[in-house]
């Protein structure tokens, strides 16, 4: 059974659903659970479960004078966006030292899930989707930390929000949602935060940026949907391989950034899996995969490149995927600058010194056989470097990236069978003067798809989201930090059948820990049939 046939298979399933899910960091914590154990689950799902929730952290809020602003409130039954206007609140000052945004949302009855987007004066700060609803209905909730973009949110400014949606006879749900903004005024030892002097969306066309900038920072929203294969794109395979996903440089990825055409910055995308992937919704409808509820950007450093921004001339800044078979959909790459301005000076120059780059290596070769097997090897490396004249010295800033993936995808012919085992890295290290900071990403996918004889579905599955990051002035560690987000999920269904034959049954296990100089966090949620068996904390 091909992955499209697969997914029209699942199509009908996933009317109590919805398909697509991704926000800002951190999460939902609907329903309150024992610390270490839950209700006991039943024999298999039933018409109900337990709303969304995710071990990861909530955003740590100071203990000063709060404001809370309603950004949006909307019901989704179509594309049409909501259009609001957004003006700052008035009792907390304008100097915030935190802003978190928060999402609430319902819905209920059929539905898939959707992407959806929130911009405030153009500028992306939110990407996001929903989980999948129950016949009875599930409430989720989703926090980020906007404290980044107070140069947009410091004046009054359009707003406008989408989560696109198809409401008729046979998809029901209706997605609601209300987004606030909570501003956190300084006080005590509480200062203001450092954030960004101006942030500028990336629209395509030609920027021009402040003349005196010393520190610049890209963020790139990228996420491959849209239900086609690039939903997938880690499965895909290069002719002449049978598969019913292809691309002919196989399944590598690489989101670039370019200024006036040149190669600016490299990262890999996150192999986000969505709340309907791997073919079974089961897996999802409690936790979600790591990052699907929170569509982190990729960040770049692009400092080495100020002088040439600083000139006063319009330049082109353009962001690509690399691999994505000519002419087809399915990327959406939304994008800001966020600039440090040197307040000492109104023109800083300097110069880009060094752009070195290896040739891109991609290798997907194919073993056919009643078992298929593909095989890929890719990698890439960038160096740039510059220097400024600041008003406190000459500043060098050198950046390293390099990137590597390699996976093995196996299947049978009809995709009855169908396994992946991948691993991405994408390390990086920033070097300014004397500081210098090193942060390792590794993803990790591991699991397999099977469609038995008898119809029953079965998908096996674990993640990793590992990322270590460590600080260094004049060769004494300042700062560290570790992340390690890991899900792994078990879930079988009769596929074909009316909802009440498909006898669905499925466990999940996500722990996320994080420790570091910021404090240590580490949490389990374990899942069976939509109850919540574990939900044990032990930092």
């Amino acid at each position: 059974m091909t992955r499209q046939r697969i997914m029209r298979a699942v199509g009908g399933l996933v009317l109590a659903a919805g398909l697509l899910a991704a926000a800002g960091p951190a999460a939902a914590a609907p329903a309150a659970v024992p610390r270490t154990g839950g209700t006991t689950p039943p024999a298999e799902f039933g018409t109900d479960w337990h709303d969304p929730l995710t071990a990861a952290p909530p955003v740590t809020r100071p203990a000063t004078r709060s404001c809370e602003v309603t950004l949006a409130a909307a019901q989704f039954r179509d594309f049409t966006p909501y259009r609001g206007g957004y003006t700052p609140p008035t009792g907390c000052g304008t100097a915030w030292s935190k802003v978190v945004l928060r999402l609430e949302g319902k819905v209920k009855g059929r539905q898939y899930d959707r992407l959806g987007h929130l911009a405030v004066g153009g500028v992306e700060i939110l990407r996001t989707s929903t989980p999948q609803p129950s016949p009875d209905g599930i409430t989720w909730s989703v926090e980020k930390d906007v404290t980044r973009y107070r140069d947009t949110l410091g004046r009054p400014q359009p707003v406008e929000m989408l989560i696109g949606n198809v409401v008729n006879d046979t998809y029901t749900g209706v997605i609601d949602v209300r987004v606030t903004l909570t501003f956190y005024a300084t006080g005590g030892r509480t200062g203001a935060a450092d954030t960004p002097d101006r942030v500028l969306p990336v629209t395509g066309e030609a920027l021009t940026t402040p003349r005196n900038a010393e520190r610049i920072l890209a963020e790139v929203y990228a996420t491959g949907s849209g239900g086609g294969c690039e939903e997938y794109w880690y499965l895909t395979v290069p002719d002449p391989a049978p598969y019913s996903c292809k691309a002919a440089g196989g399944p590598n990825r690489e989101v670039q950034i370019s200024v006036d055409g040149r190669l600016a910055g490299i990262a890999t995308p996150f192999p986000t899996v969505w709340t309907g992937g791997w073919s079974n919704p089961f897996l999802w409808y409690v936790t979600p995969a790591p990052r699907a509820f929170d569509v982190e950007p990729v960040v770049y450093d692009l400092t080495p490149f100020a002088a040439v921004l600083n000139d006063g001339r319009p330049h082109r800044i353009e962001v690509s995927v690399a691999g994505v078979p000519a002419g087809q959909a399915g990327w959406s790459t939304p994008a800001n600058l966020l600039l440090w301005q040197d307040h000492g000076r109104t023109v800083v120059t300097g110069a880009l010194t060094r752009h070195e780059q290896s040739d891109p290596a991609n290798s997907s070769v194919h073993t056919p056989g009643t078992g298929h097997r593909v095989d890929t090897r890719a990698g890439h490396r960038l160096t740039t470097a510059g220097h400024l004249d600041t008003s406190h010295g000459r500043v060098t800033t050198t950046v390293t990236r390099t990137l590597a993936h390699t996976s093995a995808h196996r299947w049978t012919d009809g995709e009855d069978r169908d396994a992946l085992t991948a691993a991405w890295t994408d390390r990086e290290t920033v070097t300014t003067d004397r500081t210098t900071t090193h942060t390792d990403r590794t993803y990790t996918m591991d699991g397999e798809t099977v469609l038995g004889a008898d119809a029953r579905l079965r998908t096996v599955l674990t993640l990793g989201d590992r990322i270590d990051s460590a600080t260094h002035r004049a060769g004494h560690p300042t700062a560290r930090h570790r992340r390690d987000h890991r899900y792994s999920g078990d879930a079988t269904y009769t596929t074909g059948v009316p909802r009440d034959q498909r006898h669905a049954v499925g466990t999940t296990t996500e722990r996320y820990r994080a420790y570091g100089s910021g404090g240590c966090h580490d949490r389990t949620v374990s899942t069976a049939q939509g109850t919540v068996t574990q939900d044990r904390r032990r930092c």
